[in-house]
Order: structure tokens, then C-alpha cells, then sequence
């Protein structure tokens, strides 16, 4: 009679779980997650239980469901690549995190403005190692499923002899976090809205937490340009990575600290400063916690079977690269309030541009928030073609002006345009405001 009773209240719980699955999978709109049952869906209590109980390692990706940009990657790992599925379903706990409402910041901590991210982990917390690496070359140019397949397979060898490598593998996880969770951020903005019901429109975006980080900063006066060159690629020392395999050396710069320490293309990462790497976000790991000074990194690779360990000499500011691709940079002050697009052909014809001149449309002005108002006030209209900046003329892309614009103005500046508005010059000041 017990075990007819205990058994009720487990099919009456999976029940619970799955409606609840299905409430949010529909209010999501998440249809990768349609038939793919073998993952658990947002609950990582239960992915956790289950893991511990079949030993296996967590297999968690994160993923904005709304998000355009990589979209098609997140369908093949989901619910589309046979190899996935199969390695996932037999040797993992796979767990789909579909928000970031609820999600403790101290275990999974990685690069926040991906738009897919995965992480490995112990039923006991500890990591294994990271996966999704993203940079100005695009959301897919590092992802690729057979080095997706190499990193699971890497981790599987490091749980087959867990805990004995627990030191080795201790530095990939960070010191906590003042706060649990993303509604506890004291940056985090609209929390009202954001604690309701998990909807479409108030979900908490993996780039929140980092936007929220960035607005503490700000508030608080701590804030530096060089805190946003998060997450470094192994280029910044040399180093190109093969996205095929995420471990092989590809191509060394000449000159750089990589070629000084004699790393050659062929060899295969297996150590960054003693910590095991499974992936190009492994090593990006490693390197986001050195300091963006003199500093030194060890990187153990194979060459025809055999190790060696090779030290790198950093230069001073080594982790500068191009972050205008980071959506976390939006919510960075002063803000424009308006946005544009790079102006076509059309729009351009027989207009007096400079040479090389590639102005920005304003396709938008938001009257809805004060920065908005304060560009509309000022003689901004839809439509104006900005060609210069200050004295710069526009030579790139929407998100180059943002992070220039970030990078050399503050609330309280004023922001001089240059505009071609039916073809004549017009010049105007926006009161960059809260």
C-alpha cells in the first residue's frame, strides 16, 4: 500500500513538473525544446539529484530563447545533432536553462554576453569546464558541434577520475559573489517588472548580469574602461584556436608572447595554469582572472605526444580588444537614446560626403526615456544622416559610434553631430543626460 502510494506521488510530481515545463517552454516560445525530452527543463535541483545518483557530469546551456543570434546553433545542440543527442543522453545530465531569474551567480559564472554559453559540471558543484566563445567576428564563428563533441568528451575523462584531479580543477570556480542571484544585483534594473512571471518580456538576459554589473560600477565611481575586456580570446597572446577541435593551435603571430614562448600551430592546449581546458572558453577563463598588466601565463600543450609547459610574458594592457560586439555596452552611460543604421546607397546618392565618409541613419529616437527627449529637444530627427562626430568622421559601424561615444563622452557633455538632413549640413548639440 506505501509503495502504491509512493508511487502515485511520483507520477503526480512528474506531472506537476512537466506542466510546468510546458507552461513556460509555451509562454517562450522555446520550439527547440519541442521532443526533446531527454533534457531536463530549467530545474537544476533535479538535474542535480540526477546526476548525483547515475554519476555523470551536468551538461547546462544557457540560452535566451528570444535571441536571433545563435539561434541555429542552439536548434542543432537542443534537439537536432544525432552525435549531441546521443552523447548527451547516454553519458550526461543535460539541463536547459532558458533564464536567468533564479540562476546562482557564484556556480555558474562565465561570459555573460554570449548568447550561448555551456558549462560542465560535478553533482557536488565543482566545474569541469565551459563552452561558447563569442567576439566582433560574429555569434558563431568559435561554436561548432565537433568541437561541442571534443569538449564533452574531455570533460567525460576528467569525471571518469574525479575527485583525484579536484585540485587541478579548484581554480575554475571563482570566489562568491555578494549576491545569489540577478534580482539580488544592486545594479539590476526594473526588478519589478523582471521578478513577474518568466514571460518573453521579462526575461532576465544572460548580458543583464554584466549590465548590471557595469551599472554598479558607475554608481559607485569604481568604474574602468578596462573592466569591459572581459573575457580575452587566446589571440590577445598570440594564440588562434582551431573552432573545430577549441584545444588545437591553428596559427601563432609572429612576435607575439606565444611565438616568444615557441608554441607552434599543431600543438594542443591541455593546461592553462594547471587548470585542465576542454575549450577555447577554458582558456579565456584563465586569462579573464590575470591582470591587464605585466603578468605571466603557463600554458601546457602536447607536440608529437609529448608536454611541455611554456611560459608567456603579458605586456602592459593585453587584453585590449574590439568589444563593440558586447550587448552589455548598451546599457553603459552616457546613452544616445536614438539608434542607427549604416546608410545605404540610395540614401547617400549625390550628397556631399567626404571620401571615405559612411554615415550613420537615425532610424529611431526613443521619446520614451529622458536621453530620447534630450536628442529630440536638441534638433534630432528619423531620418538625419550623422556624419561626424566632433571632428571624427563616421567610418564604421552603429555599434563603433556607441563604444566611441562611451569611450570619450559623460553625462553632462554635449554630443556635436554633424547631419545631412535633405541634403544640407545641419550641426547640432544633444545634452547627453541620466
Amino acid at each position: 500500500m506505501n509503495l502504491t502510494k509512493t508511487l502515485l506521488a511520483l507520477v503526480l510530481l512528474s506531472s506537476l513538473l512537466r506542466a510546468r515545463d510546458d507552461s513556460l517552454r509555451a509562454r517562450l516560445k522555446d520550439s527547440h525544446a519541442e521532443g526533446a525530452d531527454f533534457w531536463v527543463y530549467n530545474d537544476l535541483a533535479v538535474t542535480l539529484a540526477k546526476a548525483k545518483r547515475l554519476n555523470r557530469p551536468v551538461f547546462v546551456t544557457f540560452r535566451c530563447v528570444p535571441c536571433k543570434a545563435c539561434a541555429g546553433f542552439d536548434a542543432e545542440v537542443a534537439n537536432g545533432n544525432e552525435r549531441i543527442r546521443a552523447l548527451a543522453e547516454s553519458s550526461f545530465v543535460p539541463l536547459r536553462q532558458v533564464e536567468m531569474k533564479d540562476v546562482d551567480l557564484t556556480q555558474f559564472q562565465f561570459d555573460h554576453d554570449l548568447n550561448w554559453a555551456a558549462m560542465f559540471i560535478n553533482a557536488d558543484g565543482a566545474v569541469y569546464g565551459r563552452y561558447g566563445t563569442q567576439s566582433a567576428a560574429g555569434p558563431d564563428a568559435y561554436n561548432s558541434i565537433a568541437s561541442l563533441e571534443k569538449a564533452m568528451q574531455r570533460v567525460l575523462k576528467l569525471h571518469a577520475v574525479y575527485p583525484k584531479n579536484a585540485a587541478a580543477l579548484a581554480g575554475k570556480r571563482a570566489a562568491p559573489k555578494p549576491y545569489q542571484t540577478a534580482l539580488e544585483m544592486p545594479g539590476l534594473q526594473n526588478k519589478e517588472k523582471l521578478s513577474g512571471l518568466t514571460a518573453r518580456g521579462n526575461c532576465i538576459h544572460c548580458h543583464n548580469i554584466h549590465d548590471a554589473e557595469n551599472a554598479q560600477w558607475q554608481s559607485s565611481g569604481q568604474f574602468k574602461w578596462e573592466m569591459l575586456y572581459r573575457y580575452p580570446l587566446p589571440d590577445n597572446v598570440g594564440l588562434h584556436i582551431d573552432p573545430q577541435d577549441g584545444c588545437k593551435i591553428e596559427r601563432v603571430e609572429a612576435g607575439s608572447p606565444a611565438a616568444k614562448a615557441e608554441l607552434q600551430a599543431g600543438d594542443s592546449v591541455t593546461h592553462v595554469n594547471g587548470q585542465p581546458i576542454i575549450s577555447i572558453a577554458d582558456i579565456q577563463w584563465v586569462l579573464h582572472h590575470l591582470p591587464n598588466t605585466l603578468a605571466t601565463v603557463q600554458i601546457t600543450a602536447t607536440r608529437d605526444g609529448h608536454a611541455s609547459t611554456r611560459t608567456l610574458q603579458l605586456a602592459p594592457d593585453w587584453k585590449q580588444s574590439d568589444i563593440s560586439w558586447r550587448g552589455s555596452i548598451w546599457s553603459l552611460k552616457p546613452r544616445p537614446g536614438f539608434w542607427t543604421v549604416i546608410a545605404n546607397e540610395e540614401q547617400m546618392k549625390n550628397l556631399p560626403l567626404p571620401a571615405g565618409s559612411k554615415p550613420l541613419r537615425v532610424q529611431g529616437i526613443n521619446n520614451n526615456i529622458n536621453e530620447g527627449r534630450s536628442a529630440r529637444q536638441a534638433g534630432l530627427r528619423e531620418g538625419d544622416l550623422i556624419t561626424h562626430v566632433g571632428d571624427k568622421l563616421l567610418t564604421a559601424a552603429p555599434k563603433d559610434f556607441t563604444v566611441y561615444l562611451k569611450q570619450n563622452y559623460r553625462v553632462g557633455d554635449k554630443l556635436p553631430l554633424t547631419l545631412l538632413r535633405n541634403g544640407q549640413t545641419q550641426r547640432i548639440e544633444v545634452p547627453l543626460v541620466e
